[in-house]
Formats: C-alpha cells, structure tokens, sequence
C-alpha cells in the first residue's frame, strides 16, 4: 500500500519583503508621512509615538502595535517626552485575511515580541546597511552569515501574524483553563525564569548606581554560580556583561532625549569617569557617546547617509 502524502494549506504567504527597521528616535523626531501599495506595521518597543493612519491619529505606547493597509497615508511623531524605540516591517501579502488588522491597535504578547526580535536578528544577517533609516527605501541584500536567514524572515513573521489573528480572534477565557501538573524540567525552567525577571527587575531599578555580583546575589538571596548560568541561559552573556548593556542602552535614550550632556549622563549612570562611560559605551555600540548622538540628529534632520552601514 503506497503513502500518500498531503499538502498542506497556507493560510497566510508572505511576498516580497520592502523594509524591516529597528529605530531609536530623539524625542523630537517627525517623519512626515507616505503612501505605498503595500502593508506595513509599526510597534513600539519602547516608549510611545503620535501616529496618523489615513484621517485618524493616536498616540502608541510601549507594547503596541498598529498596520497600516496599501495605499493608506501614514506617519510618525515622537510625543516630545520620551525617546521612542520602534520596528517597523513593511511586507506584501495579498491574503484577504490581512484585512483583519484593518484599523485595529493591538498589543503583543511574550511570544510576539521575541519573534520580532528574530526577524531584526535575522535581518541584520541579511542586509546591507543599517537598519535605523528612514529614509532608505530599498535595503541591499547580501550573502546571510547563516543558512537560511531569508527563509526565516518569513516565516517568523508568518507565524506572529498567524499567532496575532488566533489570539484575538479566540481568545482563551483565563478563568476556563484546566490546571495542569508540570513536568519536573519544565518547573525548574520556570523556577529559573522567574529568577532572572527577577534580577532583571532589581537591575534596571539600580541603573543610577555601581552594584558587585556579590552584592546583586547578596539582595537576591541566590549564589553566584546559579546566578551566572541562568543568565547565561536565558541570554546568552554574563550579569555584569547584561548590566552594563542595560546600562548603555538607558544612556542611548538619555542621548536622544537631549536634556543631559555626556559627563552627567555618566554621572548619573554610576560611572566613576567619563572616559570609562565612553569606553564602555563603544564597546557596547561601535560608536562614541559623540558619534551616536551626530548618526542620531543627522537621522532626525532627514541627513541619515544611505550608504553608512
């Protein structure tokens, strides 16, 4: 008796892929709008943006995400009080199905945010330039340094489109869920991810000041050992290596909200010089405090260089 295989439906295809930007705006940022014949959508990473989509406006927060349809006008305005982080992904599918996200804001999820943060992984293997543009309207390819970094593209935003359609169109009743018994691995995990949010937590609200890796597993009641394998786990580098890039990622939004100068930006960050700031703040961004904040104002006053990659 032969096999017969099955083809398997797609409910939804990806076509040609126009942009996938990851931006880090001053606080004073505009971008005045444009039309195209395509989808695209923007999310907030951090912070919050005003958007227009054809002749309404609102203002997007941390977590929020918004599409707009072909041929709809739209743009971009920082509020003028924090130094937005956004993706925006502008792709064609011809799915009637697309039609779905037409004037809706939604928020992501845990799961849809790490598959943006794998379409901007794999977008970097991918692409010949930067991907903090706005003005760039084609995106030269280049040979991925890893097997299948295209392919991924697709599929990965396939799947968050998919996982946004499913979970707004039945969403599961919190309070109908079956308890279930979890496996002993699967409570460890757990267990471990809760330690690292934890710590994460405790991190972030110590950004202002210098913290040991004694000290840190002093607060957390955790030994140093397990402390450094959970990060390396769950993140791939060391605490103090994460600490630090929490730490410079806080100086890029202090940068770009253009109310400190470099030395009290290092001051207030815990830095004992402000040559060490800015050794460590290359070490983290390719770039000085100096360099960042020129890339940062030439980006925002529409001077953005097409071919600085």
């Amino acid at each position: 008796m032969g096999y017969n295989g099955v083809t398997l439906k797609h409910s939804l295809t990806i076509g040609k892929i126009y942009s996938i930007h990851y931006f880090e705006y001053m606080n004073n940022f505009s971008f005045e709008g444009e039309t195209h014949n395509f989808w695209e959508f923007i999310c907030v990473d951090k912070g919050e943006v005003g958007v227009t989509a054809g002749n309404s406006s609102t203002v997007l927060k941390k977590g929020d995400i918004a599409f707009h349809q072909p041929n709809e006008f739209h743009s971009v305005k920082a509020t003028g009080e924090i130094a937005p982080n956004l993706v925006v992904i502008s792709f064609q599918c011809d799915d009637e199905i697309m039609y779905f996200f037409k004037e809706k804001i939604l928020k992501i999820d845990e799961t849809e945010r790490n598959l943006l943060a794998n379409i901007i992984i794999e977008a970097r293997r991918c692409f010949n330039c930067r991907l903090d543009n706005p003005y760039l309207q084609n995106m030269p390819m280049r040979e991925p340094d890893q097997f299948g970094a295209e392919q991924l593209i697709l599929i990965h935003l396939e799947h968050l489109l998919i996982h946004l359609i499913r979970r707004y169109s039945h969403p599961i009743p919190l309070g109908k869920r079956l308890p279930q018994i979890q496996p002993q691995k699967s409570t460890k995990n757990r267990s471990d991810l809760e330690v690292f949010n934890r710590v994460v937590d405790y991190l972030e609200s110590n950004l202002t000041t210098h913290v040991t890796i004694e000290q840190i597993c002093h607060d957390n009641l955790i030994g140093r050992s397990q402390l450094q394998k959970i990060f390396r786990i769950q993140c791939n580098m060391g605490i103090i290596e994460y600490f630090s890039m929490l730490k410079i990622n806080a100086a890029k939004e202090m940068i770009r909200t253009n109310r400190m100068n470099f030395t009290q930006i290092s001051e207030h960050l815990g830095y004992t010089s402000i040559h060490y700031f800015s050794r460590q703040f290359k070490k983290t961004t390719g770039m000085t405090p100096s360099e960042y904040a020129s890339s940062i104002k030439a980006m925002a006053d529409g001077r953005f260089p097409a071919d600085n990659i």
